[in-house]
């Protein structure tokens, strides 16, 4: 067992024209994406659009498909109407308007690491589409890595795990929802706000806590589910499902967010290995408890179990990690990522497990702690209330993905947050795909074809070279696709007519 497999973080950013808050947010989400598409060369000849044909948002996980009748409009992210730009980038992503934000959607990757490296890639590529963006009366499109507005919306980072299709989806909810409740712990981004329009004015340790009011359901927008059951896996259907993950908050920190996703990958290899034990984790009361763990800085608030018992959020966490080594890891040695991740959630833990309130170690890596002893720090030394405004200003420039203004970023330059990744590793993955997984054949076809690639979805590839019908290239398997497997076949193909010839070929 590992905390490898196939996964990937979609992230919607907030956005805003300062002097202008009635801008039509869908109209600058364009300008963006439109930006970066000129600014790389994408806007040039045939314009890849996305392929919506196999998508299936309205099919759900406990055997039935809700119809278009019934879906909010939200739920339509296959409908190409409501698709506006779109586009297919060289690193394998996708960058495209999501309804009012725009969204960078990682390539696959087979691990957390790399999942917060192409993740760290997306705010660099949304910086550079903002900073070519068009002006309006001489401001600039200002983009945050957040997930509220404070009026009431919030907008998600949604996380994405390929998972065996036989495992069974009860066995998912009943072992990932007091994980998910409880791990905002070391996940939550900080906010300055409760309530869903943020109106009392004090700090929480999650973004996205107050937005969700049930506990399984097929909902992103509306009734948000802690656990969604949209089974669209871009994957074959018959071998795998994906796990539509929209608890998470957006995190600024690179560790942070590789802790995200290799905690919740151990989580589902727990599950997938047969484990069924859950009534020791089993919360009676979920979505209340969803506030309840966000509101408590200190941690010492105990949340009842449906067994009658109560625990810490951070008690909870240790029982996973004490269960995942236990049954996953009992004689055995784990590979070397795995042990990172199980090495840092200890130390995570411990390091939240403070009853002075600190939390000094986690404050280099954890955002809410991180955001927290800032504000702190100006509270004390400027006698400010949590009602000023010069908190809330912190709480949104915090997120800011402008290395000039941005406090994470400007953090990480300091030393005082904890980084990952060099800046040459970062510009690799903004240009150029994961090399494991079929993120590498996608993106290297759009670099390679760039005239030729018609369209593209995560499980095919579209080309046009001047025949009388396009042809797709399935691309069901994740990991088939990889520079391994086609780097010669690529190498050797100067146009993508050859290229289509040399794969005719080998069927």
């Amino acid at each position: 067992m590992s905390v490898k497999r196939v996964m990937g973080i979609e992230t919607e950013y907030g956005i805003s024209v300062p002097g202008h808050p009635t801008m039509n947010a869908m109209l600058t989400s364009s300008q963006i994406v439109n930006a970066y598409a000129h600014l790389v060369g994408l806007d040039q000849g045939l314009h890849a659009r996305w392929d919506y044909e196999r998508e299936t948002p309205l099919r759900d996980a406990r055997g039935y498909d809700l119809s278009r009748a019934d879906a909010d409009p939200s739920a339509l992210t296959d409908d190409q109407e409501l698709g506006l730009e779109n586009i297919i980038l060289t690193n394998g992503a996708r960058l495209y308007v999501d309804h009012a934000h725009p969204e960078y959607s990682s390539p696959e990757v087979t691990n957390p690491r790399d999942a917060a490296l192409w993740d760290k890639a997306g705010e660099v590529i949304m910086h550079l589409a903002a900073r070519s963006a068009p002006k309006f009366d001489g401001a600039p499109i200002k983009l945050y890595k957040n997930n509220v507005d404070n009026k009431g919306a919030s907008y998600g980072c949604h996380e994405n795990y390929l998972m065996a299709r036989q495992t069974p989806f009860a066995n998912i909810v009943g072992l990932l929802t007091p994980f998910f409740v409880t791990r905002q712990i070391f996940t939550g981004a900080g906010r300055m706000g409760k309530g869903q329009e943020g109106g009392v004015k004090e700090f929480q340790i999650s973004q996205r806590a107050d937005y969700f009011e049930t506990e399984v359901g097929l909902e992103t927008t509306l009734k948000r589910p802690i656990i969604n059951t949209r089974d669209e896996p871009h994957a074959d259907p018959e071998k795998y499902r994906r796990l539509h993950v929209i608890v998470g908050d957006a995190n600024m920190s690179e560790t942070a967010t590789m802790l995200k996703m290799g905690t919740t990958s151990l989580i589902l290899a727990l599950i997938e290995s047969g484990f069924n034990e859950f009534g020791r984790f089993e919360l009676s009361d979920p979505v209340g408890s969803m506030s309840k763990v966000s509101y408590d800085l200190t941690m010492q608030q105990v949340l009842p179990m449906a067994s009658g018992k109560s625990m810490r959020a951070i008690d909870i966490q240790y029982l996973y990690l004490d269960t995942i080594r236990a049954h996953l890891f009992a004689g055995t040695e784990p590979d070397g990522q795995t042990e990172e991740i199980l090495q840092l959630w200890q130390s995570t833990l411990d390091a939240l497990d403070d009853h002075t309130g600190e939390y000094s170690q986690a404050a280099q890596y954890v955002d809410w702690v991180c955001k927290y002893h800032l504000m702190q720090n100006y509270r004390d030394r400027d006698s400010l209330d949590w009602d000023s405004p010069r908190l809330g200003l912190i709480d949104l420039q915090y997120s800011d993905i402008d290395p000039d203004r941005g406090i994470a970023l400007k953090l990480m330059r300091r030393g005082s947050l904890q980084t990952l990744f060099t800046p040459e590793q970062i510009n690799t993955a903004v240009e150029h795909p994961p090399i494991d997984t079929r993120a590498y054949f996608r993106g290297e076809c759009v670099r390679r074809y760039p005239q030729n690639v018609a369209a593209a979805s995560w499980d095919s590839v579209v080309f046009d070279t001047g025949a009388d019908t396009l042809m797709r290239i399935p691309t069901l398997e994740p990991l088939r696709g990889n520079r391994d497997s086609v780097k010669g076949l690529l190498d050797q193909s100067e146009t993508a007519a050859d290229l289509l010839n040399s794969l005719h070929s080998r069927d």
